[in-house]
């Protein structure tokens, strides 16, 4: 056991910090986070974390390597001043796209971010929907590897939709069966091909019926929605009625937004793992919140309860 909890918000995230705070009962502790004029980063405590079970909870938003960074010195800072254990809570993991060697001479960067975060000074980390879970291998300290699909299901089976839940390539085949599942709806898949210049892909058969029904399309993230994009007007193409889109993680990188603007979308339903600036905030986008789960996963690391009993498991 450890004495109390404090937490700690890190630039990426400071309102879902803030909200995850209210839900622990626990206000936030507070620190100086400086950037020099060279870019150098400094963080200076404004108390004491002597013995205490600490949590930072900082999550991979733009600007990503002055995060990521400001991050690892703030473990360090808090390990230095002899935390009994920091927990690092990241609602999106950067790099997690980067977990395998699947061409020559290229890096393992989700390795690489795994090291760093133990070298730094962490006890444990949390983290939500991976977008492979064979990230949670990189790690020699243990974690909660979480999930927003409970946050996600749940908002669907309200709307009671007679329609198909479909996945915008194969690769989430399995997470979508579950998905469609839990929605008690039919699944189609988006078969997608490599045609042309190796690295560039083309949505060309949907492996489903959609005619007349309403579509949800799920994923794990949208970055720059080039795959949603080409899943879209295929269903549209198939005879779909309305859209929904459902990922966890809206990262949103440039095009993103002005792509997802100009599609026939009913909804886009997604978290706030990562923020949303307002210049990339479209009308029809629902935001769901991830702190009431990761404050509990916080109560319930820190009293030493089962977190698989919070999802039934």
């Amino acid at each position: 056991m450890y004495n109390d909890i404090q937490l700690f918000a890190g630039s990426g995230c400071p309102e879902l910090a803030q909200k995850i705070a209210d839900y622990v009962n626990v206000p936030l502790s507070g620190w100086d986070i400086l950037q020099f004029p060279n870019k150098n980063i400094f963080v200076r405590l404004h108390g004491s974390v002597r013995g205490q079970d600490v949590y930072l909870i900082q999550t991979h938003a733009q600007p990503l390597h002055r995060n990521i960074m400001e991050m690892l010195i703030a473990i360090d800072c808090l390990k230095r001043d002899s935390a009994g254990r920091v927990t690092v809570v990241i609602p999106y993991l950067a790099y997690s796209q980067s977990d395998k060697k699947d061409q020559p001479r290229v890096p393992i960067s989700a390795r690489l971010l795994a090291d760093m975060i133990e070298a730094a000074g962490a006890d444990r980390w949390m983290t939500i929907d991976l977008h492979s879970s064979q990230i949670q291998g990189f790690y020699k300290i243990p974690g909660d590897s979480l999930t927003a699909f409970h946050i996600l299901v749940s908002y669907f089976l309200k709307k009671e939709l007679d329609g198909v839940v479909v996945t915008p390539d194969l690769g989430f085949a399995k997470r979508g069966r579950n998905f469609a599942e839990a929605v008690n709806l039919p699944l189609a898949f988006v078969e997608k091909r490599r045609v042309g210049n190796k690295n560039k892909r083309m949505a060309l058969t949907l492996i489903g019926q959609v005619s007349g029904k309403d579509v949800i399309i799920v994923d794990d993230m949208v970055d720059t929605a080039g795959s949603m994009q080409e899943a879209i007007k295929l269903v549209k193409d198939e005879g779909a009625k309305d859209v929904y889109l459902s990922f966890a993680h809206p990262v949103l990188s440039d095009p993103a937004t002005e792509r997802l603007s100009g599609l026939p979308i009913k909804e886009i339903v997604t978290t706030d793992t990562l923020p949303i600036p307002p210049g990339k905030m479209l009308p029809n986008m629902k935001i769901l919140s991830v702190a009431k789960m990761l404050g509990e996963v916080i109560l319930r690391s820190h009293e030493g309860r089962s977190v698989g009993e919070l999802f039934n498991e």
